[in-house]
Parts: C-alpha cells; structure tokens; sequence
C-alpha cells in the first residue's frame, strides 16, 4: 500500500510516499481501507517531533480516517468488515489502509460522505466534550470562540449555537468571519482590527464571556483572561498560536473563573462509553441535517506537504481532507 512517511523529525517538505506492506492488525483493532484523511494540526506538529506522542520512525501522520472495513480482530464486536466507517488513529492515517482499536471506530450514517466523516471525529469530538463535558455550557450563555473559521473553531460556532448560546467569533479575516456567520455566530471581531477584550464588553454589555474557546492561546488567551465574565470558565483547546500562555493568578482570583483543560484523546481513550454516547448523539445531529461539516480543502496522498503548508499559514477554513481513493 501507499503511504506518506516521516523518517526524520522536519516540516512537511521532508515528508515522503512510498510503498509500504499492509499493517497488521491486533485482538481488539479494526483495518480500514482508507477513502479520505483528515488533516489537523497536531499532525504538522507530530511530523516536528513536537507533539506529546513520537511515534518510531518511520510513522504515517494522520490522526482521523474514513472508509471501508476490511479486517477485525477475532475480538471485535462493534463493526463488521464491508462496514462505512470513520476513526481516530492517533497517527497512520495518511495511507491507503490504516488500523485503530476498535473502541476509536463509529459506524457512519448513509447520508455521510467519506470526506465528511474524515473530518469529523477529532474536531466534533473535542468541541461536544469541551462544552459539555468540560465547560457545561448553558442556553443563553455569552460563549466566545478563537479562531472561529478553523476546524475546531468552526465547530464551537456551530455546536455553540445548536445549544442555545449567544454566540462571538472571532477570526482574523473577512472571509472566515464570513464563515462564523453562515455557521451561527452572532458577533463578529476581527482581532486584526480590533481589541478583543474591549469588543466583547461592549457586546455583553459589561458581562463578559461565560464560555471562551481557546485554539490559539498566546495573545489571545491573555485577552481572554480579561474579558472573561464571573463564574467563567475557560476552555484551552490548543496553541495554535505557537506561544503557551502563563495563567496570572491574580486574574482567576479576581474573576472567579476556571482555567478548563480540554485533553478529548485522553477523555475518550479513559472513558470510551461516555464519548461514544457522546458520539451517539452528534451523528444524531448529523442525520437530522442540523450538523454540516465544512470541507474547504481535497488534496491527494502526494500532496499532504502542501495541505500542512496551507494550514500552518492560516489559508484553510473549516478542514482539509486528504483523498486517498
């Protein structure tokens, strides 16, 4: 089979395809024949050896896939070879076939297109936990969401609004700003122009954000910290920004706020029943036509390098997916 491989830590340039045998399957893992691939962020950062995993070289980035079963292990239960399905993989994904336990593995609904469910798991799965699970977000809530025209962030908009909350997005173009509004938000900052802080008073009238969704930290976050409403809370999502902000404790004091880790690969690998009910409940959504996964990029195996290089400048809205067959 066909695979993108990292043989040294480096950018996407370095990355390579090449032929490579199919991978072996365990008691409890399912292979798929890989119809599309999701692109996140941490797979620019896996492939520089900065991620929190590093996988032996030579590895396969590619956190999420969609396809066909084509093998399980005599343990599995949840799926079936022939079946339509989407996973996480942690990596492996950017391959014509890839392998995940079967815990990781949902069937998909009919109406959902391989290209959909490839970019549905990673950034679904970690906006429903953030606000639900993390932040416990309520109707009518302010919730503010950075970096509003991206995977995650797009998502925040759209799940943010489907709950039943007074919805701020904030990006640093016209065009994604443009997006947040199609997909539900009610306010729009362009950061660019804008002080954030000031901004999100004024449209709250001196309340604050109750809800923050924080991709980017850096600057960002620090803004966040003072615009945050009493009994806020918080939610870090990433640092897509590249900095890792320090908290002022001075700040949360005052506020009366809650700093949220939002770690969604961990929630589920601890507690697999509650994310798939969670899960459960998104492709619900999805069938019921209330879900609409923005897919703004399609770019094929040898082309991954300038999928990331799209992503790391900022040009991709919503996802990019990666079309194997």
């Amino acid at each position: 089979m066909k695979a993108v491989l990292c043989k040294a830590f480096g950018g996407p340039e370095t990355l390579v395809v090449e032929e490579v045998p199919s991978p072996p399957i365990g008691r409890k893992d399912v292979r798929i024949a890989v119809h599309a691939a999701g692109l996140n962020f941490p797979d620019t950062l896996i492939i520089q050896g900065k991620y929190q995993f590093k996988p032996p070289f030579p590895f396969s980035p590619g956190l999420e896939v969609a396809g066909v079963v084509e093998a399980v292990g005599p343990e599995v239960t949840l799926v079936a070879p022939g079946q339509r399905v989407m996973a996480t993989t942690g990596h492996g994904g950017f391959a014509e076939e890839a392998v995940a336990t079967e815990e990781k593995v949902y069937p998909i609904p009919d109406r959902m297109s391989f290209e959909e469910a490839a970019g549905f798991p990673i950034t679904y799965g970690t906006t429903y936990h953030a606000l639900v699970d993390r932040a416990q977000m309520k109707p009518g809530e302010w919730l503010l969401v950075h970096g509003a025209g991206g995977g995650v962030g797009l998502n925040a908009v759209e799940l943010g609004r489907l709950m039943g909350a007074k919805v701020i997005a904030t990006a640093g173009s016209p065009s994604k700003l443009a997006l947040a509004k199609e997909y539900g938000a009610d306010y729009l900052i362009d950061y660019s122009k804008e002080k954030i802080r000031d901004r999100v008073k004024e449209i709250t009238g001196g309340n604050g954000a109750d809800v923050i969704y924080d991709p980017v930290g850096g600057d960002v976050f620090d803004e966040s910290m003072r615009c945050i409403a009493w009994n806020g809370r918080l939610l870090v999502i990433g640092f897509a920004s590249g900095r890792i902000p320090e908290v002022p404790a001075n700040l949360v004091l005052l506020k009366g706020c809650q700093i949220v880790g939002v770690f969604w690969g961990s929630f589920a690998a601890r507690d697999p029943d509650a994310n798939r009910h969670n899960f459960q409940t998104l492709l619900g959504w999805f069938d019921e036509g209330r879900l609409k996964p923005y897919v703004s990029g399609h770019y094929r195996l040898e082309e991954v390098p300038q999928a990331m290089n799209a992503l790391l400048a900022r040009k991709v809205s919503g996802k990019a997916v990666i079309k194997v067959r």
